[in-house]
């Protein structure tokens, strides 16, 4: 029955966060990009410190490394992840954004065995993290007379988001903290956010108050501070402590098939085949790159049915 349940849960967060980046889309012809996002992570910081009182064992860092993986996470996997993606996604298709994100396990492999000298990355290994890395360079398709095209620089902008949250995961791994994961969380949010609005002002984002009474901009705003962040992390969180890094990082691979669904429902985007390949290498990419992981869990899993 647990099998079911996790099964369930983990198809429930592919389609919250795979349909995030609709949001995203939705929410960015209302809001300027970076204060968007800084909204985003008011809201679901307060809400997920909230729940880290209420759960965790410890709700606020004391130590100095506690307060370090939590600099790393304010950062890194909110700060700037955020601040590529949501300006990128200015200029791309949500499906694109999605998939191109879905690149991040691939590339915390390649940091991790850069950083961590005892994680040596096989000569196998470094084939699928470059397989990944071609499955950019299909979507992105550079033009070397015209490399600073708006649809060019806004997928890289979007890999500059990818391979910041990647970084960001190594980085955290480094510290030897046992900060429950729900405080970091809720820290790293809060954290973010104030960046986030550092950012927004030093650019000179302007403030529409229109922008309030809109629908969309306040259920694209909700969807994502509620559902995807703070409803999506207590998924995660459940899941993470069932099925492992490995099992979950595949929800960076069913998540753009609902983004592509939700997208061209409510957008009207038209997920290209250029871009399905591109998303072809990056998923055989993860393959390789996590093939011993991958076997032992179909072996597990083989071992639960009999």
């Amino acid at each position: 029955m647990n099998r079911f349940r996790n099964v369930g849960l983990f198809v429930i967060l592919a389609a919250l966060w795979g349909s995030a980046f609709v949001a995203i889309s939705a929410g960015l012809r209302h809001f300027p990009p970076v204060l968007f996002a800084a909204f985003r992570y008011d809201v679901a910081g307060l809400l997920m410190f909230a729940y880290a009182v209420y759960a965790a064992d410890r709700w606020r860092p004391r130590r100095r490394d506690e307060w370090g993986v939590v600099a790393v996470g304010a950062i890194l996997l909110i700060a700037a992840y955020h601040v590529f993606l949501f300006v990128g996604q200015q200029n791309t298709t949500a499906a694109a954004a999605a998939i191109i994100i879905s690149l991040s396990p691939v590339l915390t492999t390649g940091f991790a065995r850069a950083l961590m000298p005892t994680d040596a990355l096989s000569a196998v290994g470094v084939v699928g993290v470059l397989l990944g890395l071609v499955g950019v360079a299909v979507i992105t398709q550079p033009d070397p007379s015209n490399l600073f095209s708006t649809d060019v620089v806004a997928k890289l902008l979007i890999f500059g988001a990818a391979a910041s949250f990647a970084l960001g995961g190594v980085l955290t791994r480094r510290f030897d903290s046992d900060l429950p994961i729900e405080t970091m969380e809720a820290w790293s949010m809060i954290g973010g956010a104030l960046l986030l609005h550092a950012v927004s002002i030093a650019m000179g984002e302007p403030i529409d108050p229109s922008s309030w009474t809109h629908p969309e901009a306040i259920g694209a705003l909700a969807y994502l501070a509620v559902v995807a962040s703070a409803i999506g992390f207590l998924i995660y969180f459940d899941l993470l402590e069932r099925l492992g890094a490995v099992e979950i990082n595949m929800v960076s691979y069913v998540a753009p098939v609902f983004t592509a669904v939700v997208g061209w429902l409510y957008l009207g985007e038209v997920v290209d085949t250029t871009t399905l390949v591109g998303f072809g290498f990056i998923v055989l990419g993860f393959v390789i790159v996590k093939r011993r992981a991958l076997r032992a869990e179909l072996v597990h899993a083989g071992q639960w049915r009999r």
